[in-house]
């Protein structure tokens, strides 16, 4: 099956943006972050997997710490995370899934058929608008040509939900403490957005150490939206996922681990 160009869709004032400002409006104070380790949510399973866009580009490194500094005196200190947009959230890496929110290769070879199904073509993005959920300011991305919700459709049926609309964003930071909406919201609106195009061309799999709070993230394989191929990168941890998403669709590991550019 040849990649699909996604279909158009009219310029966002998007529903999804809209509803999320009136719920962070209607929240009354922003949720508070704390700098802790959470044993009782990842009962000692060290990764989380997530479906995500590389948004780690120059440009929108540059707005996200514009953003952050116009907020540094809320935000939690040392938030490293790389840029990026989540499509879908996978689970704790497992060969053998006991838990609700354990991922395994089951999950996985899911996820790659539902991506092959879908055949989304590279596509366009727009990183912009400073807004915010009650725990974490973001820029709003905009799916200028539908790729974001063909791929967020294709692998959300595969994943835990999230309780609410999808709203593509690279986030900024975390809140440290609890701040009046309202007030929040009017700083957020006096920020002068700089709008970015970002060209997606492939998908990443990506974890971070369940252990800490707004800690990097590691790149464990990249699909490619032209080839219809995921491309492993060296990760031991993950190796049984790899061996069996590679088993079963005969999809590549890229022979030295390094990225697709």
């Amino acid at each position: 099956m040849h990649p699909v160009p996604p279909k158009p869709l009219p310029p966002p004032g998007d529903d999804a943006l809209d509803q999320a400002r009136r719920d962070f409006l209607a929240a009354g104070h922003t949720l508070e972050n704390i700098r802790r380790d959470f044993p009782e949510w990842h009962r000692g399973r060290p990764r989380y997997l997530l479906w995500a866009i590389d948004a780690d580009r120059p440009a929108i490194r540059e707005n996200v710490a514009r953003a952050a500094h116009h907020l540094q005196d809320i935000l939690l200190a040392d938030y490293v995370r790389q840029p990026h947009i989540t499509l879908a959230l996978c689970g704790f890496p497992t060969d053998e899934p006991q838990q609700d929110d354990d991922f395994g290769p089951s999950a996985l070879l899911a996820q790659l058929k539902a991506l092959r199904r879908a055949a989304c073509a590279p596509f366009m993005l727009q990183i912009g608008q400073l807004a915010s959920f009650s725990s974490a300011p973001f820029l709003a991305a905009q799916d200028l040509e539908g790729g974001l919700g063909v791929l967020h459709d294709a692998l959300s049926p595969t994943t835990h939900p999230s309780g609410g609309p999808y709203v593509p964003h690279v986030t900024v930071g975390l809140y440290k403490g609890r701040y009046p909406t309202p007030q929040v919201q009017a700083r957020l609106d006096a920020h002068a957005a700089r709008p970015v195009l970002c060209p997606v061309d492939r998908i990443s799999l990506m974890s971070y150490a369940a252990s800490e709070i707004g800690g990097p993230l590691a790149h464990l394989a990249d699909y490619d939206l032209a080839s219809q191929v995921l491309v492993w990168h060296d990760d031991p941890l993950h190796l049984k996922l790899q061996a069996a998403s590679s088993s079963s669709t005969g999809i590549r590991s890229h022979p030295d681990g390094s990225a697709i550019h």
